[in-house]
């Protein structure tokens, strides 16, 4: 089911930069320092019998790396939240399934939160290289290595994520492997072969959307990758179609200030929008976060479908056609 994804909660965060040393091992970090962690956040889930915070230590460097103030999610009862943290705590890794928008990676960062564990993000739709993952030499000479984002995790814990798994690039698949299995190492090739043990509290979650034709870029995830997923879970939006959810409903009303009647129009085409997309119709659908940003302006006092110019249209395709073709689910479904 859909969740608000961090960026569209409230401001958060101040960006700086961090740096990690020990005797062979630097690396320069981008983190967040984010606000102090809301304590009310814990009470609505029930993840410490598997993820306690009280019971991971990481020095003060890569705790800067674990996410604060990430908004609820919400669901149907499935309890995705608790499911996650049970399937890291029995097998280390599991795998999230379903369309652009249903709250994959905000339920990485609220788990990583409710579990004080830092978090490595990895999009492996981005052209990123082995060396910025696993590391490499700068330099003169072989005596300054810096350690890339997985080796980072291999050897600090936290949790791995990775973010469109089925683009990810065979080699980088492939080296991912022993760390997954029994042998529960990676070999740094490019370090004369050190072998790099996983950290005890080392955690992996990868997310992807369907295989299908209209995720471009997407392929069947390596079977050998699969076979050491342990949990897959399934999301979907929360409205969908004809599927109109009351929380989803009540949410954009209480988070943007709108009347009851303005919220559920919005919900009924952001539904109709994710149908049109799941079919291939469409080449994205509106996550709830999306939808309140339309709520807000029309809070603001514009129209509902100038609001959705400024922000639903514009969004979902730069094509002229697909734009219209979204103005008249508008004007169908909501009826202005």
């Amino acid at each position: 089911m859909s969740g608000m994804r961090p960026e569209h909660g409230q401001p958060m965060k101040e960006v700086s930069n961090s740096k990690l040393n020990n005797d062979n091992f630097t690396l320069n970090i981008h983190v967040s320092k984010l606000k102090k962690v809301n304590s009310e956040l814990s009470k609505n889930y029930d993840v410490k019998k598997y993820l306690d915070p009280s019971k991971f230590s990481f020095s003060s460097q890569i705790s800067e790396l674990i996410p604060k103030d990430t908004p609820p999610y919400l669901d149907n009862g499935e309890r995705y939240v608790e499911r996650i943290a049970r399937s890291l705590a029995f097998f280390k890794q599991c795998a999230l399934i379903g369309p652009s928008g249903t709250g994959k990676t905000h339920i990485v960062y609220l788990v990583a939160e409710l579990g004080g564990l830092p978090l490595w993000e990895i999009n492996c739709g981005l052209q990123t290289s082995v060396f910025d993952l696993f590391g490499r030499y700068v330099g003169l000479g072989k005596e300054n290595w810096i350690d890339g984002l997985i080796t980072s995790w291999c050897r600090y814990g936290g949790i791995l994520y990775l973010d469109e798994a089925n683009m990810m690039k065979q080699d980088i698949a492939t080296r991912l492997n022993p760390i997954l299995d029994q042998r529960g190492h990676m070999v740094l090739t490019e370090k004369d072969n050190e072998i790099v043990p996983r950290h005890n509290d080392a955690f992996l979650i990868i997310s992807m959307n369907p295989v299908s034709s209209e995720f471009a870029g997407t392929k069947p995830l390596n079977a050998a990758m699969r076979r050491r997923m342990s949990v897959w879970l399934n999301f979907d939006y929360m409205s969908v179609g004809q599927k109109i959810d009351e929380k989803e409903i009540e949410l954009v009303e209480k988070k943007a200030e709108v009347s009851r009647e303005d919220s559920e129009k919005i919900i009924k085409v952001g539904a109709e929008l994710r149908s049109q997309y799941k079919s291939g119709e469409l080449p994205y659908g509106p996550s709830v976060g999306d939808l309140i940003n339309w709520a807000r302006l029309v809070h603001d006092g514009t129209p509902l479908r100038d609001a959705a110019e400024e922000t639903i249209v514009a969004l979902t395709s730069d094509d002229i056609e697909v734009q219209e073709m979204v103005r008249r689910i508008i004007r169908k479904v909501s009826g202005s």
